[in-house]
């Protein structure tokens, strides 16, 4: 096991690999996207840590104060992502990983880790059985089926902002809120744009590009959220496949 992990700083930014989007050395619209939009929360406490090596094996977090999620909460961190794929499963790097955020937290003074899950697994959330087994909780849910996992040190707790429990727009034509944290935003939202456009399908796209529209948003959210007739459909990025389920509602 390669135990040679670096934290991403405003210095190191610019030349290191970002994990999600293996690529070559061209140049990916998405991941400079999510570049940009780090350097803008670096300052901010965020934390992304990822193995030295060309590889998808990283955890992102930062201070719930300045996380852009619909979550409130005093001195905790919120748990954005936790990924390790391909060949690297298996080898404790998850383990490693979310033991340096548990020892970062507790340094830090801080009351708790929370972090976004479901009753039933989201393609594009971090495990959370994995979490589970750290000791993380459900605290709060919400009645269509999302849950918010909290460990916490001191006995408090996180919930969702009340907001987020509307799960309805007054719009009834497909709408989704984004930011520019994933990757692979930019490439689904271009896909959205060429589907919509070419079916002739009306589409609100709302970039999420201020703190204060995070915490606002009538959902819960990670980076995406996707309404359709006035409804909250759900978290997950859409292929073609899934976003023509969701239009034949």
């Amino acid at each position: 096991m390669n135990t040679d992990f670096v934290n991403l700083t405003a210095e190191n930014l610019a030349g290191e690999h970002l994990c999600c989007i293996i690529r070559s050395k061209k140049p990916h619209q998405g991941i400079e996207a999510k570049r940009k939009w780090l350097s803008d929360r670096l300052n901010e406490g965020h934390v992304f840590r990822k193995l030295n090596e060309k590889a998808t094996v990283f955890i992102e977090y930062a201070p719930l104060e300045t996380a852009w999620v619909p979550i409130i909460g005093d001195n905790y961190y919120y748990l954005y992502c936790l990924w390790v794929s391909g060949n690297h499963k298996g080898k404790g790097y998850g383990k490693s990983l979310m033991e340096y955020c548990l020892a970062d937290a507790k340094k830090n003074g801080k009351s708790g880790i929370c972090m976004l899950g479901a009753k039933k697994q989201k393609n594009w959330l971090s495990d959370q059985s994995f979490a589970k087994k750290f000791g993380f909780e459900v605290v709060d849910t919400t009645d269509n089926g999302y849950e918010l996992l909290a460990l916490s040190f001191d006995g408090t707790t996180p919930k969702f902002a009340e907001n987020v429990k509307n799960k309805e727009i007054e719009s009834k034509e497909l709408t989704i809120y984004y930011d520019m944290q994933c990757p692979y935003i930019y490439q689904n939202i271009e896909m959205i744009k060429q589907y919509c456009e070419t079916n002739d399908v009306p589409v609100s796209l709302i970039q999420v590009d201020t703190l204060q529209k995070a915490k606002e948003l009538p959902c819960v959210f990670n980076n995406w959220g996707v309404f359709y007739k006035g409804n909250f459909e759900t978290v997950n990025l859409l292929n073609a496949a899934s976003l023509k389920r969701i239009l034949k509602k």
